[in-house]
């Protein structure tokens, strides 16, 4: 079946009719209608199989749909046939108009072309004229006849750049003043020619091509403003040359094949040095002079020269950089330069001195150049020992026999180099033990002459050597070699040196000596300690203040009942001083009372009877009922006398006639029961 699409009628479309075979004017038969759109889009006229659009439908949404029909009984509902399927196509009808998908549209071609996809109408079209145009295009369906729908859309072409534009200078002529003094590297002047191009192709390089043979300056391009920079390559001399005229061009960098060559333009730039006032000028920047360091004070080393560049010619005056000079052991002449020596010199400690000397004319102008001054070698030095030698020789050396290789060192630095000779004192050259050998390398070997050296004999032999050099004149100097005579073994190693092991008792060492000496010195401070102790114990221990045993620090730190306690206080304080007067004692502070020293009691040798004192004391004590043991258990069962509250203790409750009712410790919970049940276990008995 097939509907048109945007169908907007009054009533439902009707889009066809289904039919059955068995509907031959039998009522008892119903269409029904199922699938896409089925009751929504589409209904059914249950009697007659017409089938109607309920709504507009648009083909570009959806083209087609798949329904089935089927014809059942309509009492009960049974199918009377099989469900069939049939399609429903939406047709196509000129509802939309044509678009453009990508619209606006930007194109661009280079200028002056002459074809393209959107043709050029005009010829020439120059981008510095006109850059931008805006083109409407429109599209026609149904090939553009009466009745079709237009689409438009707008193109902008932009006319892309072409080098067809020369640079130009917005001058001829260029006039700069630059001072003689300016630096090399540094901007004299500017220029610029200007492009009407774009971008890359309205750059462009610039070159001196006339009035500079000396090659004074040069010119680059500032890729940021694209101007030209007239730099200066060597410095200006006002006095020499005062003008110069160049010629400067500006050509492009890109080129175009047709244009038949790079575009270019040239300009005039006259410059004119303007006259500064310069600093001296020395004849050359470093200056090297040779002195003799045996050389006179105020010895003229040498001269430095520099003179006025300007026109007037000033004075020019030297004067000597005293930070260079830290000990002034140069002076200079101001008016004429020369350098003379102020303080001695010395190569060995400084062989170059640099010093920098100033150039000052009237205007405060200040140049400067270095002077190096080299100290001269003169033979001042004598050679010496390399090295403070100390030689060892074995007891059973052979005769003949290297020991010790001597070398010289010598600070002078002669231009033939060094030689050194070597000789005994002549007091010694005809020395019995002792003899040197040149090895003819500027070193000699000691050799000894026999084999019966012996330590206990001499331990250290003392050999003098006189070394001169080949200087002019000679410089020579004494120098001694310690040679000490060792025990080796027989393999020449040497073992000791030390003399002393064979003046010792025979099976005793110096090591064993020691050890038996920290034994003796260790006995004595045990001895002292013993003896110190000692007298200390026997010291009396009794204390002979007569004052209250009360008032006095008694030590605690031992058990007591010894000595020490009884000596020290009173035992008779701890007698019970209540019990006499038949008052309960209080146990919890000491007696008020105390008993009076008893008579009869008589010390022995030493003051104190303490067999006798102690067996008083304690048969005292032990027919004294009263008497508490303060030095050992206290009691606290006593609250004390005259106490209103009366006794708070428990202890005698049992034996009381109180008739007090536990019954309510019962009510306290169970951890009380226990206690109560007791308690009326007590009343209960008492009762019976």
């Amino acid at each position: 079946m097939f509907v048109l699409e945007e169908f907007s009628g009054p009533d439902p479309i009707l889009v066809g009719r289904l039919h059955t075979d068995l509907d031959v004017g039998n009522k008892n038969i119903k269409y029904v209608l199922a699938g896409e759109g089925a009751g929504t889009i589409f209904a059914i006229n249950e009697l007659t199989g017409d089938i109607h659009a309920m709504k507009r439908l648009d083909r570009e949404e959806k083209a087609e749909y798949t329904l089935t029909a089927q014809v059942i009984n309509a009492d009960t509902d049974e199918p009377l046939e099989p469900p069939s399927e049939f399609i429903i196509k939406v047709q196509d009808i000129n509802d939309n108009p044509p678009q453009f998908i990508e619209g606006p549209y930007r194109a661009s071609v280079p200028e002056m072309s002459a074809v393209a996809t959107i043709k050029i109408a005009l010829h020439g079209m120059d981008r510095e004229m006109r850059e931008e145009y805006l083109v409407v295009i429109q599209a026609k369906d149904m090939g553009g006849h009466m009745g079709g729908l237009s689409g438009t859309t707008t193109v902008t072409v932009t006319l892309t750049d072409i080098n067809d534009n020369p640079p130009k200078f917005s001058k001829s002529l260029y006039e700069f003043g630059i001072p003689e003094n300016l630096p090399m590297g540094k901007m004299g002047g500017k220029v610029k020619a200007n492009d009407r191009d774009i971008g890359e192709n309205a750059k462009s390089t610039y070159s001196i091509i006339e009035g500079d043979d000396q090659g004074m300056f040069e010119i680059i391009t500032d890729t940021q403003t694209q101007e030209g920079i007239l730099r200066l390559k060597k410095p200006l001399d006002y006095e020499s040359k005062r003008a110069y005229t160049l010629k400067v061009e500006a050509t492009n960098i890109n080129s175009e094949p047709s244009s038949g060559g790079p575009f270019k333009d040239t300009a005039t730039v006259k410059i004119v040095v303007d006259d500064s006032d310069e600093p001296p000028v020395f004849l050359k920047p470093v200056y090297l002079l040779e002195v003799n360091e045996n050389a006179p004070i105020n010895t003229v080393i040498g001269s430095v020269t520099a003179r006025d560049p300007d026109s007037t010619g000033s004075l020019v005056r030297y004067f000597i950089d005293r930070h260079t000079d830290l000990e002034r052991q140069f002076n200079i002449n101001v008016d004429d330069g020369k350098i003379t020596l102020a303080k001695p010199l010395d190569r060995e400690t400084d062989m170059w001195h640099n010093i920098t000397v100033t150039a000052t004319e009237v205007s405060n102008q200040i140049s400067r150049a270095i002077v190096a001054i080299k100290v001269m070698d003169i033979n001042d030095n004598a050679p010496e020992f390399a090295t403070e030698y100390e030689a060892f020789l074995c007891e059973n050396g052979k005769p003949g026999q290297v020991i010790q290789t001597v070398s010289a060192v010598d600070k002078d630095d002669p231009i033939q180099g060094h030689y050194f000779d070597y000789r005994l004192v002549p007091e010694m050259l005809n020395n019995p033990n002792f003899t040197i050998k040149n090895n003819q390398d500027n070193s000699i070997s000691v050799l000894a002459k026999h084999d019966t050296f012996r330590r206990q004999k001499q331990e250290m032999y003392f050999l003098p050597i006189i070394v001169t050099d080949n200087g002019s004149p000679p410089m020579s100097s004494t120098n001694t070699l310690t040679i000490r005579v060792c025990g080796c073994s027989k393999d020449g190693i040497v073992q000791s040196c030390n003399v002393e092991a064979y003046v010792l008792p025979i099976g005793l060492s110096m090591g064993a000596l020691i050890a038996i000496l920290a034994c003796i010195i260790l006995l004595l401070v045990i001895v002292v300690l013993f003896v110190t102790l000692r007298r200390h114990k026997n010291e009396p221990l009794i204390i002979k203040d007569d004052e209250d045993v009360r008032e006095n620090i008694i030590r605690y730190d031992d058990e007591g009942g010894g000595e020490e306690d009884t000596e020290a206080f009173d035992i008779a304080t701890l007698q019970n001083p209540d019990g006499i007067n038949g008052y309960l004692p209080r146990k919890d502070i000491k007696p008020d009372l105390q008993f009076m020293p008893r008579a009869g009691q008589h010390s022995g040798p030493n003051g104190v009877d303490v067999d006798e004192f102690i067996n008083v004391r304690l048969h005292e004590a032990d027919n004294d009922p009263t008497a508490p043991p303060y030095d050992s258990i206290q009691i606290y069962g006593y609250e004390g006398r005259g106490s209103i509250a009366g006794s708070l203790s428990s202890l005698e409750t049992a034996s009381s006639d109180s008739d007090q009712n536990y019954d309510y410790l019962r009510e306290w919970g169970p951890r009380f029961r226990r206690l109560g049940e007791l308690y009326s276990v007590g009343e209960s008995d008492r009762e019976t």
